[in-house]
Parts: structure tokens; C-alpha cells; sequence
């Protein structure tokens, strides 16, 4: 699980402009928008329905905090946080830090994702380091899909097909839902966790890169297992797993304020809810 840190991003392509904003340009074949962590690969993201003045968000894995792993049930919002990481140029040169001062939302309940904000504006970013954001769909991904997994921590680009679907995978005591499964061969290596998935032809965000089977054991730590509908369980040896992002933008308002009790918002809540949470 750790050991999995995918780049996104081999083919970067036009961004779709901020609403209100400049149209934000992700460099073809490069690695502008992706994130450097001290323990994972991450990227800077928007959502669809982002402004460049909003403040901006980072997207890794939840097992990548830097606290450490969320327990089974456990989401975390709202989180003080200080974390600096390396926003990289399109050619994977260092264009600057990123400091984030809050962990907006993790958890590793039905999925494996962490969302920090960071201390300046997607405006500020593009005016004082060159760097522009990757965008959240907002649509499940498909099978059969290209996508390209990229790593900032390795500065390394996987080029990958979206297999199946996955009910859920099963890992340790987490279990993660709608999981992305990539065609066999798509051989990821340990540092690659966090690393966005993106849709080759959109340019878009659709999953996180999150694990893979290491021994072909069933269901232990870094050997996820597939579990179906019937309970019946399937692990490979080799295959690994990413998982889906198309929830989190039915999740946030206006300004990127995360609102858990929107209507359509499907990722899991805190045992007590707190209000809509600013980013």
C-alpha cells in the first residue's frame, strides 16, 4: 500500500479553464500540476466548479498523512496541519513549495484519500511559481480507459488501462469500494501511493493510486483482495488498484468549502458531523 505512489499524467493536456479565471494549461507529455510529498506523490487540483481565487486543494492518499494511517471507520476533517511539498514544472524540475495548513478530509473508509489546502489561491500559484491544477471529474471512470499514473516522488509516468470496476478490495481491515483495476502489467513499484489517475484523453483526475498485490496472498498488508457482491474473494499476484474520485466534487461548494451533508455528497461522514467545513 505505501509503497504505491503513481504519477499522473504522462500526456497532460489542456486543462479546462478556472470558472472565472484564465484557462490553466497543463503541459503535454510533463508533469505540471503533480505533487512531490515527503512519502507520496500527490497532485494540485481543482474542481469543476472552481474559481482561480478559491484556495487551492492538493489531492494524495489517505494512508499518506503524515500522522499516519486513518483506522478503519475514521474520517478526519478539518485537520491543522503544517506540510510543505514540491509543486513540479512540466518538465519535473521543482518549481516551488506548497505549504498546507489544513487536511480539509481523509480517511481510509470505502476509499483512500487526502485533501489538504494550501496557503495561497490557484491564482497566486500560477503568478508566482508557473504551476496550474489538474481538475476532479465529476463522472465515474470507464473500463477500457487509458490513463496514465504519475508520480511526482519518482518523477516517473506509468501508461495504463482501466481493467474492471472492482465491488470492493480488501486490504489489512480497510476495505475500499468501486475500485479502479488496471490491465495486468501495469507494474507500479512501492513510493508510487497518492499519484493521480488520469484519463488520458480528457486530461482529468478520475482515481488516486493506492496499492497492489506483492505475494499473491489474500487480503493481507500490501496483498489487497477483491471481494464481490456474493462475498467471494479473488487475489493475483501483480495486480494493483487505484481508487475513484468522481464523489468529491458533489462534496464541496463554492470557494472549495467542503459541505459533508450536500445533497449527492457520498463520501463517508465523521461519527459526528460536524457544519460545512471552509477550505
Amino acid at each position: 500500500m505505501f509503497r504505491r505512489l503513481l504519477a499522473v499524467l504522462a500526456v497532460l493536456l489542456l486543462v479546462p479553464g478556472l470558472t472565472g479565471a484564465v484557462t490553466a494549461t497543463a503541459a503535454a507529455g510533463g508533469y505540471s500540476g503533480i505533487v512531490k510529498l515527503s512519502n507520496c506523490s500527490g497532485s494540485l487540483v481543482r474542481l469543476p466548479q472552481s474559481s482561480e481565487l478559491d484556495r487551492a486543494l492538493v489531492l494524495s492518499a489517505g494512508h499518506c498523512l503524515e500522522s499516519g494511517m486513518p483506522d478503519p471507520g475514521e474520517v478526519v476533517v478539518n485537520q491543522p496541519v503544517s506540510r510543505e511539498m514540491a509543486l513540479l514544472g512540466a518538465d519535473g524540475h521543482q518549481l516551488g513549495l506548497l505549504h498546507a495548513s489544513k487536511v480539509v478530509y481523509a480517511t481510509m473508509t470505502d476509499t483512500d484519500i487526502a485533501l489538504y489546502a494550501v496557503d495561497a489561491s490557484y491564482r497566486d500559484i500560477a503568478r508566482e511559481l508557473g504551476g496550474h491544477p489538474l481538475t476532479l471529474a465529476a463522472a465515474p471512470a470507464n473500463v477500457g480507459t487509458p490513463v496514465s499514473i504519475v508520480s511526482g516522488f519518482f518523477t516517473r509516468t506509468w501508461h495504463c488501462s482501466i481493467d474492471r470496476i472492482v465491488y470492493s478490495v480488501r486490504e489489512g481491515g480497510w476495505t475500499w469500494k468501486d475500485s479502479i483495476r488496471y490491465a495486468p502489467g501495469c507494474n507500479t513499484i512501492h513510493g508510487t501511493s497518492g499519484a493521480p489517475v488520469v484519463d488520458e484523453g480528457s486530461g482529468e483526475i478520475v482515481g488516486i493510486h493506492n496499492t497492489g498485490n506483492d505475494k499473491g496472498e489474500a487480503c493481507t498488508f500490501d496483498n489487497p483482495c477483491e471481494v464481490d457482491e456474493n462475498g467471494e474473494v479473488f487475489a493475483q499476484r501483480g495486480l494493483t488498484y487505484g481508487q475513484q474520485t468522481y464523489r468529491v466534487p458533489a462534496c464541496f461548494t463554492r470557494n472549495n468549502q467542503l459541505s459533508l451533508v450536500r445533497d449527492g455528497c457520498r463520501l463517508p461522514k465523521p461519527a459526528a458531523l460536524p457544519l460545512p467545513v471552509p477550505a
